[in-house]
């Protein structure tokens, strides 16, 4: 069951800098990463052209969700003998350079989709959650629009143009940078505005803002680096 605070992919709508070679605007299929993270539901079902992918034991969360997956990918040091054997799979090694989850943004990537969403992607290990969020953010670069959700968040990447986020009643929101250093950054449309300002990887200088009274839209930009936009619903149940 969707959560009734889910608006769906494509909420988000970046307008890509002419720097920005290769960035694209949403497309109409998305490719759907499952990773073994603590699993809510799917706050965003996928749809009929849309491609799922588990990694390792996103499957299970998979099963949970009644879905099956196009692709099956991992070491599977957590499925073991549970790996089905009437899905497509793609095994890597145990001792490799990067997680499953990011192995499956790879794959995505290589096989041309340009808007991922990823879902349980986000606590449990923390060294996992971190891994995730690089992963995100290096496809981001490549072009792709990349989204995390769980829970309690929605994540989404800028390394260049604009984000306009329609608003979201009662949701605040945080920006980062990736980057040792994000310039030209600006927010507007929120109560905290920025103009032209500088954000450093070392400073949170973006975090816990929320809509301005009377805006119906955040917009974000930075001239150059990577910036990480968390949009956090207020505390309370949310999946029901």
């Amino acid at each position: 069951k969707n959560p009734p605070w889910s608006r769906g992919r494509g909420r988000a709508i970046i307008d890509p800098s002419s720097e920005q070679k290769g960035a694209v605007r949403l497309m109409a299929s998305a490719c759907f990463i499952i990773g073994a993270g603590p699993f809510y539901g799917l706050p965003v079902a996928p749809g009929p052209e849309d491609v799922v992918l588990a990694a390792d034991g996103g499957y299970r969360h998979c099963q949970t969700a009644g879905i099956t997956p196009d692709l099956l990918l991992g070491d599977f040091d957590s499925l073991g003998s549970q790996r089905p054997d009437n899905i497509p799979t793609h095994t890597f090694p145990v001792e490799k350079d990067d997680t499953d989850t990011g192995h499956a943004i790879r794959h995505a990537l290589d096989q041309g989709y340009r808007t991922l969403i990823l879902v349980c992607a986000l606590g449990g290990r923390l060294d996992h959650t971190l891994a995730n969020i690089q992963d995100a953010a290096s496809a981001a670069a490549e072009g792709a629009n990349v989204t995390i959700l769980d829970e309690r968040e929605e994540i989404t990447f800028l390394t260049g143009g604009t984000l306009r986020l329609p608003r979201r009643k009662g949701w605040g929101l945080s920006v980062f940078s990736l980057t040792d250093r994000c310039t030209g950054v600006c927010l507007r449309g929120v109560k905290y505005r920025l103009e032209d300002a500088v954000l450093t990887n070392r400073v949170p200088l973006g975090v816990s803002n929320e809509y301005a009274e009377g805006s119906d839209c955040i917009t974000i930009s930075t001239q150059k680096g990577a910036l990480v936009v968390v949009e956090t619903v207020p505390d309370g149940p949310i999946l029901s």
